[in-house]
């Protein structure tokens, strides 16, 4: 028979073996808790910071155009484009810009509704589509602004600009003195060919560049290309005569002559006190010369004749270091064989803008109801168009409000860098 397995009997905690276990537990639970506050403090440390360096400062208004406001991300989002646009990875470039095309576009998206025209959302998605570009807030506007200025130039701009117009074909040249552009009509009289001598010796960069060939051209686009005296002469002309020459003031050619006298030059100081002119043509220029070396003054005749900018103020005279001024008078001032009290020949000089010029200008034909080329057609639009948006954009009713102080901008270009 076999032998019943004894039982081990039940162990009996004591009371102080009790209280240990309990206080052991506690340190467990104490330990366990004070790790998950750890970890959830970590966590909430990283979370706050994220919303209070990412999160919140993303989503402020940064820009407010009227009733429409734009977040800190919208900016950011339109600094990296722009960025990617202009390729550059420097965008503190075109934060400013942005800054100004932001408000820009909305106020023409506002205009545009003011006239009843606007862009459907699934038009700007079609488009995002064909060009595989993101479909984000920014992509959109960019997107919508694009289709809207295509819309304004073909719905209402388009019918403003007449497809007839009366127009003249012009052959025009501009050149620096009267005695120069009389020498030349002389040549055009007895037969020399005009292009070749616009071509060669015009001053004004489209009549040089074309040939004196202007084409067919409407009053409004030569209007923009002329001054409205010269334009006035073109459609007053008869078709085959060779005009006098017309006087320009307002004219821009590259070309000036320079007149100089040094009156002592520091070789040590590296200084020379001179007196200095820029006349617009080699004839002036002459003239001039001729005056002062009969007794006239210095200062007088270059307050009144000088094109130098502050000849006003100093009449002509400077006290200059080498490289401070043009590089021809530096030449000539510095040069040791240039002769102290002698006032110099007249130096041309080609890299300098004067005013003034002489117009020859010949009608080759005349139409009072001719079609207006496609391209002049299109430059009209977009000038009315540019019109139609200074007008928008210079609104006093406008509510415009710029949020960026320094920081802020500067948080917005680094977030923008970072990619």
């Amino acid at each position: 028979m076999a032998k019943k397995k004894r039982e081990k009997p039940q162990r009996i905690l004591t009371p102080h073996q009790i209280s240990r276990w309990e206080q052991q537990k506690k340190r467990q639970r104490l330990i366990l808790m004070t790790g998950i506050f750890v970890i959830v403090s970590a966590f909430a440390i990283v979370i706050v910071g994220w919303y209070l360096g990412q999160y919140k400062p993303l989503r402020e208004t940064v820009i407010k155009v009227n009733d429409t406001e734009f977040t800190m991300d919208y900016y950011v989002e339109m600094l990296k484009i722009e960025g990617s646009y202009n390729q550059t990875p420097d965008v503190s470039y075109v934060a400013d810009s942005v800054l100004q095309n932001i408000p820009r576009n909305e106020l023409i998206r506002q205009g545009a509704l003011e006239l009843g025209i606007s862009v459907t959302d699934e038009e700007v998605k079609n488009l995002l589509k064909e060009n595989d570009l993101p479909d984000k807030e920014v992509y959109r506007d960019l997107v919508r602004h694009q289709l809207l200025i295509e819309r304004l130039l073909d719905v209402h701009f388009d019918p403003q600009v007449p497809l007839f117009a009366e127009q003249r074909r012009v052959m025009a040249m501009m050149l620096e003195s009267s005695p120069q552009a009389l020498d030349v009509r002389s040549k055009l009289v007895r037969g020399d060919d005009f292009s070749e001598l616009a071509a060669e010796m015009s001053l004004e960069p489209f009549s040089r560049n074309k040939g004196g060939g202007f084409g067919w051209v409407p009053k409004a686009i030569l209007l923009d290309m002329l001054p409205a005296s010269i334009v006035d002469v073109i459609f007053e002309h008869d078709v085959g005569d060779l005009s006098r020459p017309i006087y320009d003031e307002e004219a821009d050619k590259f070309v000036g002559y320079w007149l100089v006298k040094v009156l002592e030059r520091d070789e040590e100081e590296e200084e020379a006190h001179v007196l200095i002119m820029l006349l617009g043509s080699e004839g002036e220029a002459l003239r001039i010369k001729s005056r002062l070396e009969a007794g006239a003054e210095w200062g007088s005749l270059a307050v009144e004749n000088s094109q130098v900018k502050g000849v006003e103020e100093n009449e002509g005279e400077w006290l200059v270091s080498p490289g401070e001024m043009n590089p021809l008078v530096d030449e000539y001032v510095y040069n040791p064989d240039t002769e102290i009290g002698v006032i110099s020949e007249p130096i041309r000089d080609e890299t300098i803008i004067t005013k003034g010029g002489y117009w020859l200008i010949e009608v080759l034909e005349e139409d009072t109801d001719r079609r207006i080329d496609t391209a002049y057609r299109n430059y009209l639009k977009e000038k009315a168009l540019d019109e139609w948006v200074a007008s928008v954009v210079d609104d006093e009713d406008n509510e415009i409000v710029n949020y960026l102080d320094a920081e802020k901008k500067s948080w917005a270009i680094e977030q923008a860098m970072r990619g």
